[in-house]
């Protein structure tokens, strides 16, 4: 009897030595979770801003090189990417996490709360992962350690990707993802379809949200300079007032999207977030400088809208006498994030097979703007949401990613990465035809 409990004991304790079965997401990811949470923790206490990332490059780096991925440096500033290849044949896919955080005082009472500082336009700032890039960092590192422990099961090869810079690269700098395609990203290695996640305040642990087509808005800065003529206050009549002029040019502005534009189609908005201009109370100054944000999900909507804004600027301040000088929009714009229809259908369905369909829900068009767009430009994606305030709590009351009161409930953590491990998994392995 004792012998034969023997065997059965070693025979319990060989198998899984031996199993060829691949385990299951639910199990890979709760493997990681401890490690996960630590990095995502380490990341969350010393955040850096864009183009900045220098100690969570380096952390990255280290962690890819244990794992014995090809691992390129460097890229965009600080970017990061490590190349796993299967050991048996299949496609091709990349999958991106950001690493910058926000130039925010964080006033969340955790025991791993940022306590950083640092420069923006000049000025001191606290700093913090006031929308969640940590924890999308560290999740990667985590899905990297699960793919890379099952490389001789794995088909296909996966590029992961640690994006700088994705709240926008300080000024006179470049950066981001269109950076990272400029400089080569996918040179060497041109993915067959890419995916990336966002963690948000707005759905509850436990929900993920995918959407196909159109996503996530356009964003174009705009800003503009409207030039009058300097007089004192009490006579207004000898000078050309560029702050009623700029009051008209906002007040008109308004009409674009509620008048204009078949919103109905589509979402827009349009907003101004600065008027500067004068430096005292009685004196009409020489000019007003506004700036602003145009969000659109359409290439032809927002042509319409840059075209009507332009107008209107023109004509109110040649009615008025004065002039305006346009920047409409500035620089370069992030694209409209699309989700690539078939392959956003194929991961909703890989979604709900690990989490229940009734967890999935369609996205609504969200109005920031994500630059993962640029890498939806160039080949298939699928860019999905991961909540992250706790259950019980009202998500539509939760501070907002931004928010210097930011939470992140770190059952977010499992679910993002069951989420993503299913969908690259069924992607990897699917038959090719």
């Amino acid at each position: 009897m004792r012998r034969t409990l023997f065997l059965m004991a070693l025979a319990a304790a060989i198998v899984p030595l031996h199993a060829t079965d691949t385990p299951s997401v639910q199990a890979l990811a709760q493997q990681e979770l401890p490690q996960v949470t630590a990095w995502r923790r380490d990341i969350h206490q010393h955040p850096e801003l864009s183009n900045r990332e220098v100690r969570t490059s380096a952390l990255v780096t280290t962690e890819l090189k244990k794992l014995g991925l090809e691992v390129h440096t460097g890229i965009a500033h600080t970017g990061v990417v490590g190349l796993l290849k299967g050991d048996l044949p299949g496609p091709r896919l990349a999958i991106r996490a950001d690493m910058d955080a926000l130039p925010v005082t964080e006033e969340v009472d955790l025991p791993f709360a940022s306590k950083a500082m640092g420069e923006y336009r000049g000025k001191p700032t606290g700093v913090m992962h006031a929308c969640g890039h940590d924890a999308h960092t560290a999740m990667l590192l985590g899905m990297a350690q699960a793919l890379s422990g099952m490389k001789k099961q794995l088909h296909g090869s996966v590029l992961f990707v640690f994006q700088p810079a994705e709240e926008g690269a300080p000024a006179g700098e470049e950066g981001g993802a269109s950076l990272m395609l400029k400089e080569g990203l996918f040179r060497g290695f041109k993915p067959d379809a890419m995916f990336g996640m966002h963690v948000v305040s707005s759905l509850n642990v436990g929900t993920v949200a995918v959407r196909p087509g159109p996503t996530m808005a356009g964003s174009d800065w705009f800003r503009m300079v409207v030039h009058g003529r300097q007089t004192h206050g009490a006579m207004p009549w000898n000078g050309v007032d560029p702050i009623v002029t700029s009051a008209e040019i906002i007040s008109a502005a308004q009409t674009i999207v509620s008048r204009k534009l078949d919103i109905g189609n589509l979402p827009a908005v349009l907003s101004f977030g600065i008027i500067e201009g004068g430096s005292r109370y009685n004196i009409v100054p020489d000019q007003v400088e506004l700036q602003g944000t145009l969000r659109t999900f359409d290439a032809d909507m927002r042509q319409q809208a840059i075209d009507n804004l332009k107008s209107i600027a023109e004509h109110i301040a040649a009615a008025n006498g004065a002039t305006v000088e346009e920047q409409i929009p500035v620089g370069d714009s992030n694209p409209i994030l699309v989700n690539d229809p078939a392959l956003a259908a194929r991961v909703r369905s890989s979604i709900g097979n690990v989490l229940g369909s009734e967890h999935v829900i369609e996205a609504k068009p969200w109005m920031a703007s994500e630059d993962f767009a640029y890498f939806a430009e160039a080949v298939p994606s699928v860019y999905f949401f991961v909540g992250s305030t706790p259950l019980g709590q009202d998500a539509s009351k939760a501070p907002a990613n931004h928010s210097p009161k930011f939470y992140l409930d770190e059952g977010a953590l499992k679910i993002g990465m069951e989420s993503m491990l299913q969908a690259s998994l069924d992607y990897l392995n699917a038959p090719t035809s």
